[in-house]
């Protein structure tokens, strides 16, 4: 694969996981979206069908990593770092577009998350909804240390698996690998999505986290920069002990 071919791959890919995932968690949180307050099961199968689509797009360019975690827990195993700084670059650009995408989609809803009290209808007077949590991660109990054990074993269950499935032949052959993958997105957030919102991919969060900080929307608040780092390093720690642990195990 050339950088060229793997840096596409990884920017239309990502940005596609993201449009889905930022999208349902939109779609769930808004006010004036026909699926508010659908649920946390909701947003796991959106982000899982984010994966699916955004990984199916980008396999024949780059293989679809579409996650820096998931790229160093590669490189650990194989010790291949060579193009490693591409995928993290399409990634990290991918997810800023697929957010600003996301925005697009909920254009109407965003610039209807006003105060009460400010001529809008009844459904309003609960006043505006908080943002951040459409782009990146919250945590729902603020404790560093908690929060990074949480990320690392989290993008652990995430890296360590799908490694694994490399060896297994008949689902390359099949193409269901991808399909698997996703579902095991899925079975993270109902698992273990509880205490942080399992950012599991730091481009995931990061990308948006600095998109939602400069997008023009009403009452946006803050855009979280306090926690910013855990779910950044505790999907690299996590995806490179998997590398390890799949290169000693396996």
């Amino acid at each position: 694969m050339s950088n060229g071919d793997i840096f596409v791959g990884e920017v239309i890919g990502t940005a596609i996981l993201i449009l889905f995932g930022a999208g349902v968690c939109a779609a769930v949180t808004l006010k004036h979206s026909k699926a508010r307050a659908s649920g946390w099961v909701v947003i796991a199968f959106g982000w899982g069908f984010g994966v699916l689509a955004g990984a199916y797009t980008a396999a024949p360019l780059s293989g679809g990593q579409l996650n820096p975690a998931v790229t160093i827990g590669i490189a650990v195993d194989t010790g291949k770092w060579d193009k490693v700084w591409v995928y993290l670059l399409g990634q990290m650009v991918g997810a800023m577009l697929g957010a600003v995408l996301a925005y697009l989609v909920y254009l109407a809803q965003f610039n209807a998350n006003v105060t009460s009290g400010s001529g809008e209808s009844e459904a309003d007077d609960d006043g505006p909804t908080p943002t951040l949590g459409i782009f990146s991660t919250i945590p729902e109990i603020n404790n560093p240390v908690a929060n990074l054990i949480t990320e690392i074993i989290a993008t652990i269950a995430l890296v360590l698996p799908i490694l694994a499935f490399g060896l297994t032949k008949g689902l390359g052959e099949s193409g269901t690998t991808v399909l698997i993958v996703s579902l095991l997105v899925v079975g993270i957030g109902l698992s273990l999505g509880g205490p942080t919102g399992y950012a599991i991919n730091p481009a995931r969060d990061l990308g948006p986290r600095i998109v939602h900080s400069f997008l023009p929307i009403p009452n946006k608040g803050t855009s979280g920069w306090g926690y910013a780092i855990i779910p950044v390093a505790g999907p690299l720690i996590g995806g490179a002990l998997a590398g390890l642990i799949y290169n000693a195990a396996f």
